[in-house]
C-alpha cells in the first residue's frame, strides 16, 4: 500500500483531469501546469513554487501504473467503498473511521488508524521519520502484511537527475543501500518491496517507502525530463549576434548561435542535453537574457547616444498600449 499523505490529497483534482484520464492527457495536462506555476515563470511566488510542487507530486505518482493503482484503491477505501465487518466486533472500517473528523478538528491518520489493529509507531529511520504508513490488515481469514516503514532523504539535484546509489540507515541500526534511478524528481517516492516490517503471522512483509527532496540547484531547474538554465549576453551580442557558451550539468559547456536581433525571454534548445531516465532524454533549454551594462564611460556613453539618434524610431511598447486599451 502506499504513504499516508495519500489519503487526503485528491491528485487527479490536482491535474484538473478525471480518473480515466489517459496517459497521453495526463502528460498534457501536467505540462500546462507545469509551465504555469514554474518558478521561473513566476519569479519567486511562494504560493506558486508550494503549486508547482504539489503538481510534480501528482503527476508521479499519476504517471507511474504501479503507484496509480495503490493510489486508487487508498482513495477507494478512504471514499467508504469498503465495508469490512470484524466476528465478534462491535464496528469494522466504516467505525473505526467515524472517529475521525466527525464533529471535532481531528483528522484521519493512518498511524493512528492501525494502531488500533495491534500495529505500534516507529521511531527514527535514516535521516528523517518513519512510521506505518499503510502495512498490515487485510481484514479476518488470512495473514496480515507486514506494515510499511516510511523515510525521508534529501538529494542533491546532480544526483537526483544522474542516479546514484545511496546508503540509508534502518531501524535495527544496520545500513543498506538503496538505488537512485537516474531522474528521480523532487517529491517522488521509492518503493523497496519486502523491506518493510515483517508480518506477525507468516505474511509478507511490508515496504520501505522513500520520500526524496531534490536540493534546488543555483543555475539550473527541471521541467519534466528538460533542463532549464537562464544565459546572460550583452547587448551587442543580443543585437548584432554571436556564438556563446552555455552550460551543461556534470559536462563540458556547449556553444550555442545566437542570432542577430535576439530578444530577452528567446529559447534555445539543446537536443538530448537534459534529464536521461528510463522514460526517455529530455533537452536542455538555454533562455537568452540580456544583460543591460550598469556603468559607462563616456566613450561609450557618447557611442550609444550616437547608436540612439541612428536607430529605427519604433516604440516597442506601441502593441502594449493598444492592446491594453481593448
Amino acid at each position: 500500500m502506499a504513504s499516508q499523505d495519500w489519503f487526503d490529497k485528491d491528485f487527479y483534482k490536482v491535474l484538473g483531469v478525471g480518473k480515466d484520464v489517459s496517459e497521453a492527457e495526463l502528460k498534457k495536462s501536467y505540462r500546462k501546469l507545469a509551465r504555469t506555476y514554474h518558478p521561473d515563470s513566476t519569479q519567486g511566488d511562494p504560493a506558486a513554487e508550494a503549486k508547482f510542487k504539489e503538481i510534480s507530486e501528482a503527476y508521479s505518482v499519476l504517471s507511474d501504473k504501479e503507484q496509480r493503482e495503490e493510489y486508487d484503491q487508498i482513495r477507494a477505501m478512504g471514499a467508504g467503498s469498503a465495508r469490512f465487518q470484524a466476528p465478534g466486533a462491535g464496528g469494522g472500517f466504516e467505525d473505526v473511521f467515524s472517529r475521525f473528523g466527525r464533529g471535532g478538528t481531528q483528522q484521519a491518520d493512518f498511524d493512528d488508524l492501525f494502531a488500533m489493529f495491534g500495529e505500534q509507531s516507529g521511531g527514527r529511520f535514516g535521516s528523517g521519520r518513519f512510521g506505518q504508513s499503510s502495512g498490515g490488515f487485510r481484514g479476518f481469514g488470512g495473514p496480515q502484511r507486514g506494515a510499511d516503514v516510511t523515510a525521508r532523504t534529501t538529494l542533491d539535484f546532480q544526483t537526483a537527475v544522474k542516479g546514484e546509489t545511496i546508503t540509508l540507515q534502518g531501524e535495527d541500526g544496520k545500513p543498506f543501500k538503496v538505488k537512485i534511478p537516474a531522474g528521480v524528481a523532487d517529491g517522488q517516492k521509492i518503493r523497496l518491496r519486502g523491506r518493510g516490517r515483517p508480518s506477525p503471522d507468516g505474511g509478507e512483509a511490508g515496504d520501505v517507502v522513500v520520500s526524496i527532496t531534490v536540493r534546488p540547484h543555483p543555475v539550473f531547474t527541471r521541467e519534466g525530463l528538460n533542463l532549464r538554465v537562464t544565459v546572460p549576453v550583452t547587448f551587442t551580442e543580443a543585437a548584432l549576434g554571436a556564438t556563446i557558451e552555455v552550460p551543461t550539468l556534470g559536462g563540458d559547456p556547449v556553444k550555442l548561435r545566437v542570432a542577430p536581433g535576439t530578444p530577452s525571454g528567446r529559447v534555445l534548445r539543446v537536443k538530448g542535453r537534459g534529464v536521461e531516465s528510463a522514460k526517455g532524454t529530455g533537452d536542455l533549454l538555454a533562455e537568452v537574457q540580456v544583460a543591460v551594462p550598469a556603468h559607462l564611460d563616456d566613450r561609450a556613453r557618447e557611442a550609444l547616444e550616437r547608436f540612439h539618434e541612428l536607430e529605427p524610431k519604433e516604440n516597442p511598447r506601441a502593441d502594449l498600449m493598444s492592446r491594453a486599451s481593448e
